[in-house]
């Protein structure tokens, strides 16, 4: 046997939850969340089918994630604060559903790869562009990690916006109007459309990775109500021309 030299390329779905068992449990913890929660969903029709796709959202609650994948119909692999990936028992189980490990406040190399690999094996990947909760809950200025992903892995964007999870329980440190409230309306995430990066800037060069990241965010802010889109209120509309 002779070998090329070429490094080996492994399946970062290999060994993960997907296919019937994904489906099966899924489904009562979509049921659970409906109950516990309120959550709502909408645009489901807008997920690509088995495909690599690179899904950015906000974020506002430490639960965001397991809010996304639970309302997500495909595997959602998402980046995951490498502390989490080290606590026995919960990184075993953040690892099985496709999780893996980011370093946090510093530039993640072997991160932004594993996610460039898991999108060109037909998996969904989950990123929140700002890189932590936001404390105001509007929008936070994001950084250029989510528009490197979406350059290399080229692959479709799909934009999700997640509203009323700041109310819930066990979110740590806040300010008190976002406390959590009787009077609490649920969660909901609203999936918009798939949509693809141009291949030049604003001043017509090739798109950079902070570029990418604004078109990115303000896509995201397209789909929230204004009081949640922060700065990205007025940023200009949308790559697809929206206002």
């Amino acid at each position: 046997m002779t070998s090329t030299g070429a490094p080996v390329v492994t399946d970062p779905g290999r060994g993960t939850v997907r296919g019937v068992w994904f489906r099966r449990l899924r489904m009562p913890l979509l049921l659970l969340a409906k109950l516990l929660v309120g959550l709502r969903i909408e645009g489901l029709a807008h997920v690509p089918g088995d495909t690599g796709v690179l899904v950015v959202a906000n974020h506002l609650h430490n639960a965001d994630p397991l809010l996304m994948s639970i309302a997500f119909p495909r595997p959602l692999h998402f980046m995951a604060k490498e502390e989490l990936i080290r606590i026995p028992v919960l990184g075993w189980l953040l690892t099985k559903f496709g999780n893996f490990p980011i370093a946090r406040g510093k530039s993640d190399r072997k991160a932004i790869r594993h996610a460039i690999n898991a999108l060109e094996h037909d998996i969904a990947v989950g990123m929140f562009p700002e890189g932590t909760r936001s404390q105001s809950m509007g929008l936070s200025q994001a950084h250029a990690g989510a528009g490197l992903v979406a350059l290399q892995g080229k692959r479709q964007i799909l934009p999700m916006a997640i509203t009323g999870s700041e109310r819930l329980p066990l979110n740590g440190k806040r300010p008190a109007h976002l406390m959590p409230t009787r009077g609490h309306k649920g969660v909901r995430i609203r999936i918009g459309t798939p949509f693809a990066l141009p291949e030049t800037g604003p001043e017509g060069k090739r798109l950079t990775p902070a570029e990418a990241t604004q078109m990115i965010m303000r896509e995201i802010a397209e789909l929230l109500p204004e009081e949640y889109r922060g700065i990205y209120t007025k940023s200009g509309s949308s790559i697809r021309g929206k206002s």
